[in-house]
């Protein structure tokens, strides 16, 4: 007997039930069927899983996953079906069936009921998962009689002219062929604003007059100015500084079953910081969460491996509109239809980074929210439209670890983690976008799939070989993030080439073609480069773990990179890394300062303070922030000395927090926030130095050894390519690195979103 399809049903209440999809490689036995209600069942109880539907009737309605998207949960349940025996079973979907009530419509209660990213219809029983879509075969870019601009024609690309001509230039004049499609998406991501922060690094010309130094130079000036700690600064997303000698405690043999033994080592801080702007807007559950997850591996990927220790977030949005909760300065103006709304953004964001820290075991301990949507007299409309998803994290790296190994011909190209699906297709160039460019069609598919359990147990490999110290399995260690593997896999090899073998790639989605296998952003994954003899010690390490292990390839040391599929021998890629990942050449933006011409502040002549008082109290950035700290793990490792909330009623929100090295010792890190992004809409510089003085205010509260030594992520979140934006940016960095100068701080790290 071939694959079924089984249904199990369980009821929620009187409207709503689950409906348990279940694929086996065969029917089941009632031993077997007995053993999988129970393992469904709410509390153990049998009697609530059922064969036969709970609900019944014309007006009964199902949604669920989409049939080519094996969810998380589906992993995770055949991963606990595996270990009670049950190995027949390949997939379990969860879909919720619901009882339409009569003065509702079928069609609009769906379409109200369902995420259309993830979720689809079920008109009726599933009988497979099988969608009978077959992948698309790679193709090539006909450049060599159209030119530069037949790149124009392909969706979702972000190239600007410059990078057009480039590309024409190498596969057409040099190469004498034609790119393929996996080629050109794979540059698209690469070389994009996102990946290559080309506006930061480019010449600023503002009111005619060419500035002394580029933005990246303004930020990495305070670091000249103030270099006392950093161990590293600008590189692998993270930064790190000095740290202690400290006491705690490792498994005797890391990687194994051992007992705890006590060491004494030598771990500095580390502070990443990562926005997930566009997608949240998108979707914002799915990601706020793959936010989380993408900043939680720039701390694994630091240096040989990083130790996750605390998270932190932020939240800004348009004019919430509570529905029964008017407020004075609200409007509900129109936004773009692929954007979820503010409120929603406000609680499924949090909601997606609070369950995805408490999955992982990552406290949340500090953050900021803000909704703001305003109409100037001048017409012009400032807003969170496309909002803001900030997050950053605090974590350790063993002294020992701080540099990667040099990249060495023949060793093994490895990435660790979840199967690949297909999602975040085209994230990074997408994120590159001013709001409304892209189609909205393609904007789903830049969103991805988090899996913080797949993270986890990815995690647990990492730890392994950091707790090795000298002996460190781990060579070089890479993220996977904005592009998907075509990024990690070139990062990893990026001074010396290597090969990789596509269909070596894990898939949990069969209908996945190489372009989408290559490029698509599917989360929980990392690249490493393994020496020969340390590999199967470190897929044994994996295998204990229960994560995926899959050897790629290898470092070929000839500067070239190339994907081979063996399904038909062909090389769907082969690059010059040189040539095209190499230093680009440095553009020119141009601007004009555009002041606000705004009116004195003009209070009224009848307000009183209550009244004032109580508008500045409804505020969400003022007001009570427990919508956001009750449903998050604000103390949970035993490393946490201050999170969040403080005082004797756990109702305040802390101006710091704080976190220990060890649990054996008194040394910490302490991490505070500033943002004044609405003051910089009326004045770029004066915003800018004002963020600075919150972050240092807020610090305060936590003795630190040395002003000096105190670093920061700064995080530009700008539409530069706006008339007179571009300039404000620059003032903004221009003041934050003059006043940060004059305290002694300085900035080792960050992030732009433009």
């Amino acid at each position: 007997m071939g694959v079924t399809v089984t249904q199990l049903y369980r009821k929620i209440d009187e409207t709503r039930a689950y409906c348990f999809n279940v694929e086996s490689s065969r029917g089941l036995s009632p031993e077997e069927m007995t053993r999988l209600r129970l393992i469904l069942a709410d509390g153990l109880l049998i009697e609530t899983v059922q064969e036969a539907p709970v609900l019944s009737g014309e007006r009964v309605v199902e949604v669920g996953p989409r049939l080519n998207f094996a969810t998380a949960w589906s992993s995770n349940m055949v991963s606990i079906c595996s270990a009670t025996g049950l190995d027949v079973i390949t997939r379990v979907e969860r879909s919720r069936r619901y009882q339409v009530p009569e003065s509702v419509e079928l069609a609009r209660f769906i379409e109200d009921n369902h995420d259309r990213m993830t979720e689809c219809h079920y008109p009726s029983p599933l009988t497979t998962f099988d969608t009978g879509v077959e992948p698309e075969a790679v193709y090539e870019v006909d450049l060599m009689s159209k030119g530069p601009d037949g790149l124009n024609e392909l969706p979702g690309i972000s190239m600007d002219e410059w990078d057009r001509n480039l590309y024409y230039d190498y596969f057409v004049k040099q190469q004498k062929r034609n790119p393929t499609i996996v080629e050109i998406m794979d540059l698209n991501n690469a070389n994009s604003e996102h990946s290559r922060h080309g506006f930061f690094k480019g010449k600023q010309v503002i009111d005619g007059q060419e500035m002394e130094g580029t933005l990246f130079d303004l930020v990495t000036e305070t670091l000249t100015a103030s270099p006392k700690g950093s161990l590293i600064a600008f590189k692998d997303n993270s930064s790190v500084i000095d740290g202690y000698d400290i006491d705690t405690i490792i498994p005797k043999e890391p990687g194994t079953p051992s007992p705890f033994v006590p060491v004494r080592v030598n771990y500095n801080p580390l502070l990443t910081a990562e926005t997930h702007n566009f997608p949240t807007g998108v979707a914002p559950f799915p990601g706020a969460e793959t936010g989380t997850g993408g900043r939680i591996r720039d701390v694994q990927g630091t240096g040989k491996g990083g130790l996750v220790i605390a998270g932190t977030a932020g939240y800004c949005v348009g004019n919430l509109n509570i529905p029964g909760y008017d407020l004075p300065w609200e409007n509900n103006y129109p936004a773009p239809e692929n954007l979820a709304s503010p409120l929603e953004i406000e609680v499924q964001a949090s909601n997606g980074a609070s369950d995805y820290g408490n999955k992982f075991g990552e406290p949340l301990i500090q953050g900021f929210t803000r909704s703001f949507d305003m109409r100037l007299e001048n017409g012009e409309r400032w807003g969170f439209l496309k909002p803001i998803m900030f997050t950053a994290g605090v974590g350790q790296l063993d002294r020992r670890h701080t540099d990667k190994a040099k990249e060495e011909k023949g060793m093994i190209i490895v990435q660790v983690g979840g199967p690949a699906y297909r999602v975040g297709f085209g994230g990074g160039a997408a994120s590159s976008m001013l709001q409304g460019e892209n189609e909205s069609s393609l904007d789903f598919n830049a969103v991805q799939r988090g899996d913080a359990e797949m993270e986890q147990k990815m995690n647990r490999v990492i730890r392994a070989c950091n707790e090795m110290g000298d002996k460190t399995l781990i060579d070089v260690i890479h993220d996977q993030g904005a592009g998907g593997p075509a990024n990690v896999l070139k990062e990893l090899v990026e001074k010396s080439g290597g090969w990789v073998q596509i269909r070596n790639i894990r898939v949990g989605d069969p209908t996945m073609s190489v372009l989408e296998i290559y490029v698509a952003e599917y989360q929980e994954r990392t690249g490493f480069l393994i020496r020969p003899e340390n590999i199967e010690r470190f897929q044994a390490i994996c295998k204990r773990e229960k994560v995926g292990c899959e050897v790629l390839g290898e470092v070929t040391g000839d500067l070239r990179f190339v994907v081979k599929d063996e399904s038909n021998n062909t090389t769907p890629v082969d690059i010059d890394l040189p040539v095209l990942l190499g230093e680009i050449p440095q553009k020119t933006f141009e601007d004009t300062r555009k002041p606000l011409r705004g009116k004195p502040l003009d209070i009224p002549a009848d307000l009183t303070v209550m009244a004032a008082l109580q508008d500045v109290l409804r505020l969400v950035s003022v007001g009570s922030k427990r919508f956001l700290t009750n449903k998050v793990d604000r103390a949970v490792t035993g490393l946490i000395v201050q999170q969040q909330c403080c005082g004797p009623l756990q109702l305040t929100v802390g101006n710091v927090a704080v976190v220990a090295q060890s649990h054996f010792g008194k040394t910490g890190i302490a991490t505070a926030i500033g943002e004044q992004s609405i003051k910089m809409l009326v004045d770029p510089a004066a915003g800018a130095r004002m963020a600075v003085g919150e972050c240092l205010t807020n610090l305060v509260w936590s003795k630190i050894e040395d002003l000096e030594q105190v670093k920061c992520s700064a995080n530009w979140m700008w539409a530069p390519k706006l008339a007179g934006e571009g300039a404000a940016l620059y003032d903004a960095a221009a003041a934050m690195r003059d006043v940060m100068i004059d305290v002694g701080m300085a900035v080792d790290g960050g992030k732009d979103s433009l």
